[in-house]
């Protein structure tokens, strides 16, 4: 029985912690980080399945490889970037596109379901690579000055009004775009599997119960909601992408 009184147990926060699988050293490890590890191993082995001996006229494997890859150089970083200036960040991005969508995908898989990226954790450190990345390449790009002005958005042509404004683009671009491109995917990927849950639960809940009409409606939300969330998981790891290309292509563009 739950703590709501009638027997149907609400999906929460405990939804999204985990009983560890083996503790080592003070260090636990649960499901969310075995999910991480096998998304890591899954994107690897696939990559270097595809193109680890490539042939001139491609097999199946490397066919799959080779459309993935050019979705993500010819669709996102060669149109934020141009093909000149975005080659060189092509892997980080196939890389970042792919390791989030697995992640994501994890939601709708038999056994596994859960999302990794519904924990903020691993948003967070995606974010803080990407961050990083902007800042040493807006420093180098720039020098110190450059890179002062780019991160505060300095325009003499503003005049009085530029002060507030400098003060507002510094705390927007140093503390809040990580926290924003963050947050963008954890909270999608926290509320989609929280309605899963929710759906889920109460179509089980409602077939006990004399309601069994009701638990049809209930199943049908539920297979509708994966489909949405099979289209929300590819979107998002699209638009992290496409954020992350977008920040690069400011730090590279020449301050006016």
């Amino acid at each position: 029985m739950s703590d709501n009184g009638c027997g149907f147990p609400a999906p929460g926060l405990h939804s999204f912690l985990f009983e560890p699988i083996a503790t080592v050293g003070g260090f636990e490890f649960n499901k969310v980080m075995l999910l991480a590890l096998v998304t890591t191993l899954l994107v690897v082995s696939f990559f270097w399945a595809a193109f680890g001996k490539a042939k001139v006229v491609p097999g199946k494997l490397q066919m799959v490889g080779e459309a993935g890859y050019d979705f993500v150089r010819r669709g996102i970083v060669y149109e934020t970037l141009g093909k000149k200036e975005g080659e060189k960040y092509v892997p980080l991005m196939v890389s970042l596109f792919f390791f989030i969508w697995i992640m994501n995908i994890w939601s709708v898989i038999p056994l596994a379901q859960f999302p990794v990226s519904s924990i903020i954790a691993f948003p967070a450190v995606l974010a803080a690579i990407v961050w990083i990345l902007w800042v040493s390449l807006t420093f180098k790009r720039h020098g110190f000055v450059g890179f002062f002005k780019n991160i505060t958005g300095y325009d003499k042509s503003l005049g009085a009004v530029l002060p507030l404004v400098m003060v507002i683009e510094f705390f927007s671009n140093l503390l809040v775009r990580p926290f924003t491109h963050a947050v963008r995917l954890f909270a999608n990927m926290f509320a989609g599997h929280l309605m899963l849950v929710m759906f889920t639960v109460a179509s089980w809940y409602l077939l006990n119960s004399w309601m069994i009409p009701a638990a049809g409606v209930s199943f049908v939300m539920t297979m509708i909601m994966i489909l949405f969330e099979l289209f929300v998981q590819a979107v998002q790891a699209y638009v992290f992408v496409l954020l992350a290309c977008s920040y690069i292509q400011g730090a590279l563009a020449e301050h006016h």
